[in-house]
């Protein structure tokens, strides 16, 4: 069987610099092939409990984006061949200056920005500084946005879009059926590459999705398996570098 090429979710910080270091490697060890970091937010709309409550433990220690963006230069160090990119909120983009905070992402190895509440088409110049400083904009399209306006950002010339593959948030599972494979038809429509993503923590799941997207995302389920193995680092790089290879076929 073919490996299903997966990008990975991670939350910055979480629950120590050290663990979620720890489990990056693994993550890498068992096949990821691009790492996801979320940099931690006070009200993440996106994101279901795990992610939420992973979240919320690390602004208790007063992480901070540059505390976010020194764990993410350590991987890039150690993984220079990996691409990550950053999930965030507009927000934390828009406060210091979208075009500043893009050129500190690029200067730490960061390769694209994911930002789910900034519209494409309404993005405060997120796109055009991410190629301002060699990174891209991938934008969400949601099984809710209207046929009129999906096929506009289909059509908008993204390199890549990120196709969430439910409405609500993430880390409850995902029914891959027809429907979803249709709407990932339409998002590719316009000849961007798609991951897919929201709910996916199985192989099976992973497998069905394939054929459909450049890369599966996976993010809450390593999340969980983090919060369970906090106490016991050896336990959390075995079972996350296990999952990662059981939803990639690796």
């Amino acid at each position: 069987m073919k490996k299903i090429k997966l990008m990975s979710h991670l939350v910055a910080g979480y629950p120590t610099d050290e663990l979620a270091l720890t489990a990056a490697r693994a993550l890498i060890a068992g096949g990821a092939d691009i790492l996801e970091i979320q940099l931690p937010f006070s009200d993440p709309s996106a994101d279901g409990p795990a992610i939420q409550s992973a979240c919320t433990e690390v602004l208790e220690r007063h992480y901070k984006t540059a505390d976010g963006l020194r764990f993410i230069e350590t991987i890039h160090k150690e993984f220079p061949e990996i691409p990550i990119y950053i999930m965030s909120y507009g927000s934390l983009v828009y406060t210091p200056g979208i075009e500043a905070f893009c050129k500190k992402a690029a200067a730490v190895g960061v390769k694209g920005m994911i930002v789910p509440d900034l519209p494409f088409d309404f993005d405060e110049g997120l796109t055009a500084a991410c190629k301002a400083n060699g990174m891209i904009n991938i934008p969400v399209a949601a099984p809710s946005m209207s046929a009129e306006r999906l096929k506009k950002l289909a059509g908008a010339g993204f390199p890549y879009i990120y196709a969430a593959l439910r409405t609500g948030i993430t880390g409850t599972d995902t029914t891959i059926n027809d429907e979803t494979l249709n709407f990932l038809k339409k998002v590719s429509a316009g000849g961007s590459k798609i991951y897919g993503g929201f709910g996916i923590s199985t192989g099976k799941q992973a497998a069905a999705l394939a054929d459909s997207v450049d890369a599966v995302v996976a993010g809450s389920v390593f999340v969980r398996i983090i919060t369970q193995n906090k106490d016991n680092k050896e336990k959390l790089f075995e079972e996350i570098k296990a999952k990662t290879a059981e939803i990639t076929g690796a």
